[in-house]
């Protein structure tokens, strides 16, 4: 069990130990942790379901672990209730509706303009300086797991998007395990973002079922796995009329924390009272809010009222301006000083025709503004929620 300061070596002891040789994740291959560069990976793939993961090795401070692998679909432990059956994320009767080839982010042209100016650049050290600070900051050290909350003022802002983003970016870095977790269960979109293709345990469930002495490997077995060592726990089946109450959230996160070196957390809009539960304990909240005069204006209000709160939640927040739709006509640099007067930090995620169309993110399809945007987000918050105020 991981405890004290020194957990995270305990979480990879857990991940380490009875591993028999040759052990894989799907696709036959061992999973990795860690890029270099501080954009998201190039390739991506699907996790390809529920129940108990596969894993593969984990590097870690200049040693080389194995994962066990679990022979379970299920944690061999007593239920607390009956197991619940797997839902698949997309009704087979609306496959064929969303089957299509996922677009590029840019169009062919921007993409070769971007290639010529790229190889005229002059500012090639300078990014790659960039680049080197960021992924610095992802990888820190964390002693106790942090908690990242995402949510907005209103649906449509981009929120689920940007917790897969932030999700994907941590796991492609970080050597810990990442999970995360919805918190929204009025039809939330994070696992299908997330190209999860079934369902089964959800937060409620889970709530009651993790207890203190369940290892890692137990845990994982109620998740969904993703690449590079991260796992989703989903808040509904997608059925309408499931809840998700704060008394439950607070107990799945007081269960979950101790295994994860970054939950991302993709909660309600506000006002909603997980929301703000999930606010109050994170240590570093992002709020999505549309690049539009509407969502600008709505977004400044609310910080207004956030700065009446104790200063570390204003102080720990990230505000991401998300381009809903390419030249929207708002001054971004205007608004983003204006945002930043409240005492919140401010990030601009750009228009992406990949992301835009929905579905899936695959990061391979992702624009290189967007994966730089996504990098960054990630170190701001990071950052801020390894702060004291």
């Amino acid at each position: 069990m991981p405890n004290g300061n020194g957990w995270q070596g305990d979480v990879l002891r857990d991940l380490a130990g009875g591993a028999q040789p040759g052990t894989h994740g799907p696709g036959d291959q061992a999973y990795r942790s860690s890029a270099q560069s501080p954009v998201l990976p190039a390739q991506s793939s699907p996790v390809s379901g529920a129940g108990a993961p596969q894993h593969g090795g984990v590097s870690y401070q200049g040693h080389q672990y194995r994962e066990q692998q679990t022979l379970a679909v299920f944690p061999q432990q007593p239920q607390p209730h009956s197991v619940p059956g797997s839902q698949p994320i997309v009704d087979e009767r609306l496959v064929g509706v969303v089957r299509r080839k996922p677009q590029h982010g840019e169009s062919f042209t921007a993409r070769a303009v971007r290639a010529v100016r790229g190889a005229l650049s002059s500012s090639a050290a300078r990014e790659v300086a960039a680049v080197t600070q960021i992924a610095g900051v992802l990888q820190q050290p964390v002693t106790t797991g942090r908690q990242i909350a995402v949510t907005s003022i209103r649906g449509g802002s981009g929120k689920s998007t940007v917790a897969a983003l932030l999700g994907t970016t941590f796991a492609h870095y970080r050597q810990d395990p990442v999970l995360l977790l919805e918190a929204d269960p009025a039809l939330g979109s994070l696992p299908l973002r997330l190209g999860a293709q079934t369902l089964r345990w959800t937060t409620s469930d889970v709530a009651d079922i993790v207890k203190p002495d369940m290892s890692l490997l137990d845990v994982t077995g109620y998740l969904v796995q993703l690449p590079n060592n991260a796992w989703l726990l989903p808040a509904s089946q997608g059925q309408i009329g499931v809840m998700l109450d704060s008394r439950a959230y607070e107990r799945a996160v007081v269960a979950l924390r101790r295994y994860f070196g970054v939950m991302v957390i993709d909660c309600e809009t506000l006002p909603a009272e997980v929301a703000r539960v999930a606010l109050a304990a994170a240590h570093g909240r992002v709020l999505t809010t549309p690049a539009t005069p509407e969502g600008i204006t709505s977004t400044y209000s609310v910080l207004q009222w956030m700065q009446k709160l104790p200063r570390q939640v204003i102080a720990g927040t990230v505000v991401v301006l998300t381009e809903l739709v390419p030249h929207q006509g708002v001054d971004l640099d205007e608004a983003a000083r204006q945002l930043k007067s409240t005492g919140a930090s401010v990030q601009v995620l750009p228009y992406d025709r990949h992301l835009a169309a929905g579905g899936t993110v695959r990061t391979e399809f992702l624009a290189p503004p967007t994966r730089q945007a996504a990098a960054r987000i990630a170190a701001d918050v990071f950052q801020l929620s390894q702060k004291r105020y």
